[in-house]
């Protein structure tokens, strides 16, 4: 992997560097503070690592929050996949909303969705942020979309649903969900705004 060999040659120590949890760290930072209101300073001291070292690996602060961003999508995608498991779509809509109340008021991550709070805008010099993020929440659209597809094709939705609509349509919801609980909302609250979405499904 390029990153390991990168940080191999810049720290001199790669067994005792844990690659993921440096990401993990970064993760948080941008995930707490945001792409422009995360420093330097607190991405290496959390990491473990110096600046030469980070732009070493990552080129820059933005090819961080790439990599960051690859990893919480794939730890996301983990948990998507046990959701899209549900039998039904009601299900999976049900199953995904509450489980994403509770994992963003759980005291133990930021509140909120680091693929939202991470930079819907961007100052000069980070135009691409918004747009790297978009990307990500995309990928989950997409997920949703296809599992709709499969549920009307199997009869559990209407032949007349659109797939594409409703997956955009939950997609928005959890983007509300992450700013609401990036904004203090509790557990509870969000998990009465999925129950609210849950019911689009019982049509």
């Amino acid at each position: 992997m390029n990153l390991e060999r990168a940080l191999e040659r810049t720290l001199g120590r790669p067994r005792e560097f844990d690659i993921e949890k440096a990401l993990d760290e970064a993760m948080e930072i941008f995930w707490r503070h945001g792409y422009e209101g995360a420093t330097i300073a607190q991405l290496t001291g959390a990491m473990g690592i110096n600046p030469p070292s980070l732009y070493a690996a990552f080129g820059s602060k933005e090819g961080l929050l790439k990599a960051a961003l690859d990893r919480y999508t794939a730890k996301r995608n983990e948990c998507m996949r046990e959701i899209l498991a549900a039998p039904t779509a009601r299900e999976v809509v049900e199953r995904g909303l509450l489980k994403l109340a509770d994992m963003q008021t759980d005291p133990a991550n930021p509140p909120g969705c680091l693929l939202v709070a991470g930079g819907l805008a961007c100052g000069v010099g980070s135009e691409n942020i918004p747009f790297e993020l978009a990307a990500h929440r995309a990928q989950s659209e997409a997920l949703l979309r296809e599992r709709f597809i499969r549920a009307r094709e199997e009869g559990d939705l209407a032949e007349d649903s659109d797939p594409a609509a409703l997956a955009r349509y939950v997609s928005a919801v959890i983007a509300g969900i992450g700013v609401l609980a990036s904004a203090g909302a509790t557990r509870e609250e969000l998990r009465e705004v999925a129950m609210v979405a849950v019911k689009a499904f019982d049509e």
